[in-house]
């Protein structure tokens, strides 16, 4: 397998030996990875194996030991696995509104991912679909223009054809935009389509590098303990 070096002068993100324990249970062991700039990283793992912590500790919202180190004053967008919204009594357009301010860039703010018609604009969050609100929190995520975006299993709750819609979005704004991805994914279609390099976790690394290992058995079993088939992108599919 090709492992990639966890240290580079070109990284935004470097890791080196990060462990995280709560009340004595150790949940990361020794993490080391970097990631450059305008790439995507996928985060892969069974349940429980320290993927949403790591997120955690990279925004700083955990105590942690080694080192994270961000290259210069990077500004981080995120979009959580889950959000209530069910009784936020407010629409889209304000919620947009509450990230964007007001003046003049606000309009491009507000339909910055292509949010749909002013009818969508003025529903409310309650009532969206799964892959209505996960375009609305990418959205706001990306309203202040981030170097970084972390998601964590972005389209969990989300139908197949709308998750498609989704991650094309995302590699969509990677390329127009250079901005560098962290995503956690139980789908290895995501992994081997839509992302450059994949860590691998189970509390400690099990593999770093390029994704396009993901199609090894042998690592699959390795991650979980069990061969797991991959499928195909739509197009590819007869």
């Amino acid at each position: 397998m090709k492992v990639l070096a966890a240290n580079s002068d070109n990284d935004i993100l470097t890791v080196s030996n990060v462990s995280v324990k709560v009340k004595d249970q150790v949940i990361l062991d020794n993490i080391s990875f970097g990631l450059k700039k305008g790439t995507t990283l996928a985060i892969v793992g069974p349940n429980g194996a320290g993927k949403t912590v790591l997120f955690r500790a990279l925004l700083g919202l955990m105590p942690y030991t080694g080192t994270i180190e961000w290259r210069g004053a990077v500004k981080i967008g995120y979009v959580p696995q889950k959000l209530s919204v069910s009784d936020i009594p407010i629409s889209v357009r304000e919620f947009m509104l509450y990230k964007c301010g007001s003046g003049p860039h606000v309009e491009k703010c507000i339909t910055s991912v292509e949010l749909g018609t002013g009818r969508m604009l003025d529903k409310e969050l309650g009532v969206l679909s799964g892959g209505q609100l996960q375009r609305v929190l990418i959205a706001w995520a990306i309203a202040d223009n981030p170097d970084v975006l972390l998601f964590d299993e972005p389209t969990s709750a989300v139908d197949v054809d709308s998750q498609e819609t989704i991650y094309e979005l995302l590699n969509r704004l990677q390329q127009e935009h250079e901005i560098t991805i962290l995503i956690i994914t139980h789908d290895m279609h995501v992994v081997r389509h839509y992302s450059d390099y994949m860590l691998a976790l189970n509390r400690k690394t099990i593999f770093f590098g390029d994704s396009e290992e993901i199609s090894n058995p042998s690592l699959l079993e390795a991650i979980y303990g069990s061969r797991l088939l991959l499928r195909k992108k739509p197009k590819e599919q007869e």
